[in-house]
């Protein structure tokens, strides 16, 4: 019989561990999705500000961040220079992140 509780201690702790090493690494990828839409919308907002791409920026950076399921919270433009802030909801978690994209100075 100890030998058992101890087999289902083991386990349990087995089982949490693994829960919280899943956890850890789904708000890993989440992060790295979001910090890549905020660069591909601030991108696409400056290369439409610049003319090298055709569209309106602001709507061609919501365009893009969509398809990271980000969605832009504020797009600023500063000259050739765009700003943008996006949003994605992980679970009950809404997170930001933002960028920078234009010519340097």
């Amino acid at each position: 019989m100890p030998g058992s509780l101890a087999s289902v201690g083991v386990i349990a702790g087995a089982v949490i561990l693994t829960a919280g090493l899943a956890a850890i690494g789904t708000a890993s990828v989440a992060g790295q999705r979001l910090a890549s839409a905020a660069d591909a919308a601030a991108l696409a907002a400056a290369d439409a500000a610049s003319g090298a791409v055709t569209g309106v920026p602001c709507e061609l950076a919501d365009e893009v961040a969509g398809t990271f399921g980000a969605h832009v919270e504020s797009c600023d433009l500063d000259g050739l220079v765009a700003t943008v802030t996006v949003e994605l909801r992980v679970g009950p978690v809404a997170t930001r992140a933002s960028a920078r994209a234009g010519p340097p100075p």
